[in-house]
């Protein structure tokens, strides 16, 4: 899928928020909203030593930190907290690694941004990326993420959904999730409650007029 109708280029960390949740990557990235929180923060501080950038080589892996990224084709654009360059016969395999607090998750938000870098990596190089690895801060284990074509439909999907939100420039209804809402920074900003609860009593008459 091409989302070619997007002006501006739709950073990488969109689609994470893309796929937690629709509506609180348009609050973020269409009504320019934010609040922190101790994920957020938490956040912030294991990426701070990714975001300065710089070389190294080891053992034949050259790596690269704070990479910039983009994917002319999905129109997005972002940066690698690491990537490493591994020697081959054929030449250089990039593997994106992405910081994360925390552990693994339920949903697959973290595995689609890395994917989505693996695709920009894709197209700048001309070369397949089969996989890569998120990092969690909590566990301090890396977990290998393979790119395979479910996960790889999914990142592009993604995409386009949320090229079609910030072209429209309409925010998604709420769709309350007890967990994930709970642990939103944006909570008190979205209020999924009370601004679905007219949407629900709207249903409600719509449907009993159906049924008369």
């Amino acid at each position: 899928m091409t989302t070619t109708g997007v002006v501006e280029p739709i950073p990488l960390s969109a689609l994470q928020h893309a796929v937690y949740c629709l509506r609180q990557a348009a609050l973020i990235h269409l009504e320019r909203l934010w609040a922190e929180n101790r994920f957020t923060a938490e956040g912030d501080v294991l990426h701070a030593v990714a975001d300065k950038g710089g070389h190294r080589k080891a053992r034949g892996v050259r790596r690269v930190m704070a990479l910039p990224l983009a994917c002319h084709r999905l129109n997005l654009t972002g940066t690698a907290d690491l990537v490493e360059f591994l020697p081959g016969p054929d030449g250089e395999t990039a593997f994106p690694i992405e910081y994360k607090r925390g552990k693994p998750k339920l949903h697959r938000a973290d595995e689609v941004q890395l994917c989505a870098q693996a695709l920009c990596l894709e197209e700048m190089t001309g070369r397949p990326v089969a996989q890569g690895a998120l990092f969690y801060g909590q566990t301090k284990r890396r977990v290998t993420v393979p790119f395979d074509a479910d996960l790889r439909a999914l990142t592009e999907s993604t995409a386009a959904e949320l090229a079609a939100v910030l072209t429209n420039r309409r925010t998604p209804p709420p769709t309350p999730h007890r967990s994930r809402c709970r642990a939103c920074s944006l909570l008190d900003l979205c209020r999924p409650e009370a601004v679905s609860r007219p949407v629900r009593q709207w249903r409600d008459r719509m449907l009993a007029r159906a049924l008369e």
